[in-house]
């Protein structure tokens, strides 16, 4: 199991990362899931940007050192309440065989805390009930685009040699009208992948808040159901483009479906 919580040192490429989507409007459970950070974190981190009136741009004129002397340290989080990041918990309860109790004991193994089983249970079932009211998926007009290839494959044939391959079909799906573009490219390699981005943003004549990958290798370094990482040439992309990659997490079929729409 893998965290990054409150108070751990994170690289400073992701620090400016965090501050970049917050100056681009994304809220801050966005902003963890794409950063792969517990939202307390994302918290801390854009306190002390704010508190020493530091944005983006200046953050990239300053080297590691110099931003992490001007940012300082951050806040520890409070030994009598420790910070949990239940997100993680309740994916971690998705496997197979693993229980609360198992996750408790791990954490209390590893000394990530210290509370008894019972207040464990009580915080993590207050924090399912805050979920549940805000879990329906509801996608605002030009928020989300949803990206994946489709699991089929189609015959292609060279209009000189008459040699056939097999096409691999690239989908994406705007997430509040479903509107969809479609294209056939050779590979699923990250030219070819960040090619019918492109075309893909193209045909659609405009940029949406966020796109969602499936976890594939050619955008997700790692595909793991707790912390996908953004391939170096995907993240480029993004900043470009100025949109926010939220790798879907792994396992997850119901967060995107666009599979099905090809």
């Amino acid at each position: 199991m893998r965290r990054s919580g409150q108070g751990a040192k994170l690289p400073m490429v992701k620090f400016r990362e965090i501050i970049r989507l917050h100056e681009l409007g994304y809220n801050q459970s966005e902003i963890a899931q794409s950063c792969s950070v517990a939202r307390s974190t994302v918290q801390d981190y854009i306190r002390r940007a704010n508190g020493k009136g530091l944005r983006y741009a200046e953050l990239c004129q300053l080297s590691d050192s110099e931003a992490q002397a001007q940012l300082g340290k951050g806040k520890p989080p409070p030994a009598n309440q420790p910070v949990i990041d239940f997100a993680t918990v309740h994916r971690e309860l998705q496997g197979k065989g693993v229980t609360l109790a198992l996750v408790w004991q791990e954490g209390l193994d590893q000394q990530r805390w210290s509370l008894s089983y019972g207040h464990f249970c009580r915080r993590y079932r207050h924090w399912s009930q805050q979920q549940n009211l805000s879990m329906r998926q509801m996608h605002p007009g030009g928020e989300k685009l949803f990206v994946d290839y489709c699991g089929q494959t189609m015959s292609v044939h060279d209009p000189v040699s008459g040699e056939a391959q097999r096409a691999q079909i690239f989908v994406a799906c705007l997430g509040a009208s479903n509107y969809t573009f479609v294209e056939a490219t050779l590979t699923q390699t990250l030219p070819h992948w960040i090619g019918s981005h492109e075309r893909a943003l193209a045909f659609f004549g405009g940029i949406p808040k966020a796109i969602v990958p499936d976890n594939l290798k050619s955008g997700v370094t790692d595909p793991c159901h707790y912390e996908p990482g953004v391939n170096q040439s995907y993240q480029a992309f993004a900043e470009h483009y100025q949109v926010a990659i939220l790798p879907a997490r792994g396992k997850k079929p119901r967060v995107l479906n666009v599979k099905r729409l090809a």
